[in-house]
This record gives C-alpha cells, sequence and structure tokens, in this order.
C-alpha cells in the first residue's frame, strides 16, 4: 500500500501543469537562452549599478568619444560620460517602465475582457466596442501628442510635493502606455471566458449553488491564465520599445536621464565618428526585446495542453 501511493504521488507531481510546462519550456532552446539573456540584463542593471562606482553623470572631456578601454569599458559619450555606467542606469529605467506597463495593461485588460466574457449581453457590447475604439487610435501620435501636452505638467506637479518630477514623467509614461495597450489581452481573455463558462464543470458548479466570485477566480480564471502570462510577457517587450521611441523621439525622460531610447538619440548624430554611442544602447534594446519575445513564445508552447506530454 505505501508503494501505491507513493507511486500515485510520484505520478501527480510528474503530471502537475506546472512540472510539464517546465518540461516544455526546456525544450525550447531559444526561449531558454532568452531566460538566460534577460536575467543577465535584470542583474546586471539592478545589481551592477550599485557595484560599478563611476558617476553616470560625471563629464571629462579629456576622453571625449573613446573606444573600449580599461577605464570605461563601453567608451565614452560625446561629453566624456562613461556608456556602461550610462547603461546600467539606463536599464533599469527601461526594465522598469517595460515591465509596470505590461502588468496595469494586462491588469486592465483582464478586467475589461472578463467582466464582457463573463456576463455578456449588453455589457458585452458596451465594452467590446470601446475596445474597438481603442484599437482604432493611432498609437504612436497619440502617444507623442500626450506626452507633448502633459509632461511638463506632471514633471511640475510632482516636484513641487514630492521633489522628484521624474516621477511624476515615469508615471505618465507607464499610464499612457498602459492605456493604449491593454485591449489585445481583453479579447484574448474574453475569448477563454466566453469558452471555458460553457464547459460541463462550470455548469455543475453553477447547479450547486457556487457563487459567481467563487466560478469566476476559482473556476474559469485559473483555467484561462496561459493566454494571460503570454500577453503578459510580450506586452513587457512591446512596452520597452514604446518607451524607448518616446526617448529616441525626445518627449520621454528628460535629457539628463539616461534611458536606452535617449542614448540611442543622443549618438545618432555622431554614428559615423562614433558608431559605439548609438550601437550599444541599441544592441541592448534588441537583445533584451528579443530574449522577452522567445520567452514568449517558449511559454506559448509550454502552456498549450495540445503539446504538454
Amino acid at each position: 500500500m505505501p508503494l501505491e501511493t507513493a507511486s500515485r504521488d510520484q505520478y501527480k507531481k510528474h503530471r502537475s501543469l506546472w512540472n510539464n510546462a517546465w518540461r516544455q519550456f526546456r525544450r525550447h532552446h531559444l526561449a531558454v537562452a532568452g531566460l538566460i539573456v534577460l536575467i543577465i540584463f535584470v542583474l546586471l542593471t539592478f545589481v551592477g549599478t550599485p557595484l560599478y562606482h563611476t558617476d553616470k553623470d560625471y563629464i571629462d572631456f579629456s576622453v571625449m568619444s573613446s573606444t573600449f578601454s580599461r577605464d570605461h569599458p563601453l567608451g565614452t559619450d560625446s561629453l566624456g560620460r562613461d556608456i556602461l555606467a550610462r547603461m546600467l542606469w539606463g536599464g533599469r529605467i527601461s526594465l522598469a517602465v517595460g515591465v509596470i506597463s505590461a502588468v496595469v495593461a494586462i491588469g486592465l485588460g483582464t478586467l475589461v475582457g472578463a467582466l464582457a466574457g463573463f456576463f455578456g449581453g449588453v455589457l458585452d457590447n458596451i465594452l467590446m466596442r470601446t475596445t474597438d475604439l481603442f484599437i482604432s487610435l493611432p498609437v504612436v501620435p497619440l502617444l507623442l501628442l500626450v506626452s507633448f501636452l502633459f509632461r511638463d505638467s506632471f514633471q511640475t506637479f510632482f516636484d513641487d510635493r514630492f521633489n522628484n518630477g521624474e516621477i511624476g514623467i515615469f508615471i505618465l509614461i507607464v499610464l499612457v502606455i498602459s492605456i493604449l495597450s491593454w485591449m489585445t489581452t481583453a479579447r484574448l481573455v474574453r475569448a477563454s471566458f466566453l469558452s471555458i463558462k460553457e464547459k460541463e464543470y462550470i455548469e455543475a458548479a453553477r447547479a450547486l449553488g457556487v457563487s459567481k466570485t467563487s466560478i469566476v477566480f476559482k473556476h474559469i480564471l485559473p483555467n484561462a491564465i496561459s493566454p494571460i502570462i503570454v500577453a503578459a510577457t510580450l506586452a513587457v517587450g512591446a512596452a520597452i520599445i514604446t518607451e524607448s521611441t518616446l526617448s529616441f523621439l525626445g518627449l520621454g525622460f528628460p535629457s539628463d536621464i539616461p534611458t536606452w531610447g535617449a542614448m540611442l538619440y543622443d549618438g545618432r548624430q555622431r554614428l559615423q565618428i562614433s558608431p559605439h554611442e548609438s550601437l550599444i544602447p541599441g544592441a541592448a534594446i534588441f537583445l533584451t526585446v528579443l530574449a522577452i519575445n522567445y520567452i514568449g513564445d517558449g511559454l506559448r508552447d509550454a502552456l498549450d495542453p495540445r503539446k504538454s506530454q
């Protein structure tokens, strides 16, 4: 009997959802490589910044636009500032914007999609027409317009009350990106809810008198979590690209905050003379977003029950 119990417990552990997902994810070599690259970038930006003691704003005209050296591993920019120090600092901002914007957008999209899919009827019609309205908006021009109109106001408001205007710009960028990127998640969640709520076990839960809240949070949402996780992963990469675009166009963070997009913007005019000023931050954006997209592809395959073994 103990042997049968142990064998049954081992089988349950072997056939668990997350165990199967991890096994399937490990088979996606590009996804594993992307995960390793992303972990390296996170460690470098959040752990490496305090360890690398060079000041990101220190100006040394004697080493302007210098290439790689022992004192400056990634060279310096046109003002003699260390690129590695600025890359590490800017990576924290770019990654933070991407993650927080994705979390807010996924949360909003999940809420809208869940309400529309579960209740249906008039509420579904209103929410989906609102979603269609947001989808039809030109994202990049609207981002530029909102950032141009409200950036100074947010910066002044937070500078007066919290003596930190950069927080206001950070919140503005996160809100703008989130508000304009929740629609895809809402459609995915709505489709999942419409499908799952017609399953037999949901009908059984209703017959037993289970409340709607319990049905949503204990039965439907856990079974719809797979597309949400994949959408969240891909949304991080999209948010990093969007923030970099705003900074490149001069409507993101102030020029004294070295985000990757702002560094790319600063080095664009010296691309032939000092190409590393633009290529290094551009490569960081490219590798980070590529790694996140590969992770999303791996999660999509890993969380697909038709591919689980």
